[in-house]
Protein backbone atom coordinates (compact mmCIF):
# COMPACT_ATOMS: atom_id res chain seq x y z
CA UNK A 1 0.00 0.00 0.00
CA UNK A 2 1.28 3.40 -0.94
CA UNK A 3 -0.14 6.73 0.20
CA UNK A 4 -1.06 5.28 3.59
CA UNK A 5 -2.11 8.03 5.98
CA UNK A 6 -2.11 7.62 9.74
CA UNK A 7 -4.18 9.84 12.00
CA UNK A 8 -3.50 11.51 15.31
CA UNK A 9 -4.38 10.53 18.87
CA UNK A 10 -7.49 12.20 20.26
CA UNK A 11 -7.44 15.60 21.90
CA UNK A 12 -9.51 14.89 24.99
CA UNK A 13 -9.60 14.61 28.71
CA UNK A 14 -11.94 12.81 31.11
CA UNK A 15 -14.22 15.87 31.41
CA UNK A 16 -15.27 15.78 27.74
CA UNK A 17 -19.02 15.69 27.10
CA UNK A 18 -18.87 16.34 23.35
CA UNK A 19 -16.79 14.58 20.70
CA UNK A 20 -16.17 16.09 17.26
CA UNK A 21 -15.16 13.52 14.65
CA UNK A 22 -13.56 14.10 11.28
CA UNK A 23 -12.43 11.43 8.83
CA UNK A 24 -8.64 11.67 8.42
CA UNK A 25 -6.26 14.66 8.64
CA UNK A 26 -5.49 16.45 5.38
CA UNK A 27 -2.03 16.46 3.83
CA UNK A 28 -1.35 19.90 5.34
CA UNK A 29 -2.55 18.75 8.77
CA UNK A 30 -0.32 15.67 8.60
CA UNK A 31 2.63 17.83 7.59
CA UNK A 32 2.01 20.25 10.48
CA UNK A 33 1.04 17.45 12.90
CA UNK A 34 -2.08 19.46 13.82
CA UNK A 35 -5.79 18.80 13.46
CA UNK A 36 -7.29 21.10 10.81
CA UNK A 37 -3.92 22.49 9.80
CA UNK A 38 -5.05 23.72 6.39
CA UNK A 39 -5.52 27.49 6.82
CA UNK A 40 -8.47 27.38 4.39
CA UNK A 41 -10.31 24.91 6.64
CA UNK A 42 -12.72 26.92 8.81
CA UNK A 43 -12.75 24.55 11.81
CA UNK A 44 -10.59 26.69 14.10
CA UNK A 45 -12.27 29.93 13.09
CA UNK A 46 -15.69 28.43 13.83
CA UNK A 47 -14.58 27.03 17.18
CA UNK A 48 -12.96 30.38 18.05
CA UNK A 49 -16.25 32.16 17.44
CA UNK A 50 -18.19 29.61 19.49
CA UNK A 51 -15.74 29.44 22.39
CA UNK A 52 -14.49 33.04 22.25
CA UNK A 53 -10.78 32.65 21.62
CA UNK A 54 -8.42 33.91 18.94
CA UNK A 55 -8.37 31.37 16.11
CA UNK A 56 -4.82 32.38 15.17
CA UNK A 57 -3.57 31.43 18.65
CA UNK A 58 -0.88 28.76 18.78
CA UNK A 59 -2.10 25.19 18.41
CA UNK A 60 -1.56 24.31 22.08
CA UNK A 61 -3.83 27.20 23.15
CA UNK A 62 -6.54 26.18 20.68
CA UNK A 63 -6.51 22.53 21.79
CA UNK A 64 -6.41 23.47 25.47
CA UNK A 65 -9.45 25.69 24.90
CA UNK A 66 -11.33 22.72 23.44
CA UNK A 67 -10.44 20.55 26.44
CA UNK A 68 -11.37 23.34 28.89
CA UNK A 69 -14.77 23.51 27.17
CA UNK A 70 -15.26 19.73 27.52
CA UNK A 71 -14.88 19.13 23.80
CA UNK A 72 -12.88 16.19 22.46
CA UNK A 73 -11.53 16.01 18.91
CA UNK A 74 -10.63 12.90 16.92
CA UNK A 75 -11.12 11.13 13.61
CA UNK A 76 -13.10 8.06 12.69
CA UNK A 77 -10.14 6.61 10.82
CA UNK A 78 -6.89 5.51 12.38
CA UNK A 79 -5.38 4.88 8.94
CA UNK A 80 -6.32 4.68 5.28
CA UNK A 81 -4.88 4.91 1.81
CA UNK A 82 -5.59 8.20 0.09
CA UNK A 83 -4.01 10.22 -2.70
CA UNK A 84 -4.21 13.88 -1.68
CA UNK A 85 -6.55 15.28 0.96
CA UNK A 86 -10.09 14.72 -0.28
CA UNK A 87 -12.38 12.27 1.54
CA UNK A 88 -13.58 11.10 -1.86
CA UNK A 89 -10.04 9.83 -2.56
CA UNK A 90 -10.03 7.47 0.44
CA UNK A 91 -9.88 3.83 -0.67
CA UNK A 92 -12.63 2.18 1.39
CA UNK A 93 -10.95 -1.23 1.56
CA UNK A 94 -7.93 0.32 3.32
CA UNK A 95 -9.80 2.04 6.16
CA UNK A 96 -8.85 1.07 9.72
CA UNK A 97 -11.09 2.74 12.29
CA UNK A 98 -9.97 4.04 15.67
CA UNK A 99 -10.64 2.13 18.91
CA UNK A 100 -13.84 3.80 20.07
CA UNK A 101 -14.66 1.20 22.72
CA UNK A 102 -11.50 2.09 24.65
CA UNK A 103 -12.02 5.78 23.97
CA UNK A 104 -15.57 5.83 25.34
CA UNK A 105 -14.55 3.78 28.38
CA UNK A 106 -11.85 6.35 29.11
CA UNK A 107 -14.22 9.26 28.46
CA UNK A 108 -17.50 8.18 30.10
CA UNK A 109 -19.06 11.66 30.05
CA UNK A 110 -19.34 11.86 26.25
CA UNK A 111 -23.02 12.46 25.51
CA UNK A 112 -23.00 13.78 21.98
CA UNK A 113 -20.89 13.14 18.87
CA UNK A 114 -20.79 15.72 16.10
CA UNK A 115 -19.50 14.63 12.70
CA UNK A 116 -17.50 17.12 10.68
CA UNK A 117 -19.08 16.18 7.36
CA UNK A 118 -20.87 13.32 5.66
CA UNK A 119 -17.97 10.87 5.20
CA UNK A 120 -17.12 10.85 8.92
CA UNK A 121 -20.76 10.12 9.77
CA UNK A 122 -21.11 7.42 7.11
CA UNK A 123 -17.95 5.55 8.08
CA UNK A 124 -18.71 5.74 11.82
CA UNK A 125 -22.21 4.34 11.35
CA UNK A 126 -20.87 1.62 9.04
CA UNK A 127 -17.68 0.60 10.86
CA UNK A 128 -17.93 1.72 14.50
CA UNK A 129 -21.51 1.91 15.72
CA UNK A 130 -22.43 -1.77 15.12
CA UNK A 131 -19.57 -2.93 17.36
CA UNK A 132 -20.16 -0.63 20.31
CA UNK A 133 -21.25 -2.22 23.60
CA UNK A 134 -24.59 -1.34 25.17
CA UNK A 135 -22.89 0.87 27.75
CA UNK A 136 -22.22 3.50 25.07
CA UNK A 137 -25.38 3.14 23.01
CA UNK A 138 -27.05 6.20 24.60
CA UNK A 139 -24.83 8.71 22.81
CA UNK A 140 -26.59 11.19 20.50
CA UNK A 141 -25.23 11.89 17.01
CA UNK A 142 -25.44 14.88 14.68
CA UNK A 143 -23.81 15.67 11.35
CA UNK A 144 -22.51 19.18 10.80
CA UNK A 145 -21.45 20.68 7.48
CA UNK A 146 -17.82 20.02 6.69
CA UNK A 147 -15.40 22.80 7.54
CA UNK A 148 -13.22 21.70 4.62
CA UNK A 149 -12.52 24.19 1.83
CA UNK A 150 -13.95 21.52 -0.50
CA UNK A 151 -17.38 22.26 1.06
CA UNK A 152 -17.75 25.63 -0.62
CA UNK A 153 -21.50 25.60 -1.25
CA UNK A 154 -22.20 26.90 2.27
CA UNK A 155 -21.02 30.28 3.47
CA UNK A 156 -18.97 30.65 6.63
CA UNK A 157 -21.98 32.15 8.43
CA UNK A 158 -24.23 29.25 7.40
CA UNK A 159 -21.66 26.76 8.70
CA UNK A 160 -21.24 28.75 11.93
CA UNK A 161 -24.99 28.68 12.52
CA UNK A 162 -25.08 24.87 12.19
CA UNK A 163 -21.98 24.43 14.34
CA UNK A 164 -23.54 26.55 17.10
CA UNK A 165 -25.56 23.41 17.94
CA UNK A 166 -22.49 22.25 19.86
CA UNK A 167 -23.00 25.02 22.42
CA UNK A 168 -26.71 24.21 22.69
CA UNK A 169 -25.96 20.54 23.38
CA UNK A 170 -23.35 21.44 25.99
CA UNK A 171 -25.92 23.48 27.90
CA UNK A 172 -28.33 20.53 27.84
CA UNK A 173 -25.64 18.18 29.15
CA UNK A 174 -25.08 20.40 32.20
CA UNK A 175 -28.63 19.69 33.28
CA UNK A 176 -28.55 15.95 32.61
CA UNK A 177 -28.75 13.98 35.85
CA UNK A 178 -28.06 10.46 34.65
CA UNK A 179 -24.77 8.97 33.55
CA UNK A 180 -24.27 6.32 30.94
Amino acid sequence: MKNVKKGFPPIADERATVLILGTMPSEESLRKKEYYGNPRNTFWEIMARLLEFEYTAIYEVRTRTLRNNKIALWDVMQACERQGSLDSAIIDSTIAENDFISFYRGHPNIRHVFFNGTKAEKEYHKRVLPGLPDEVKGIEYSRLPSTSPAMARLSFDAKLLEWSNIKKKQKQVKFAKTKR
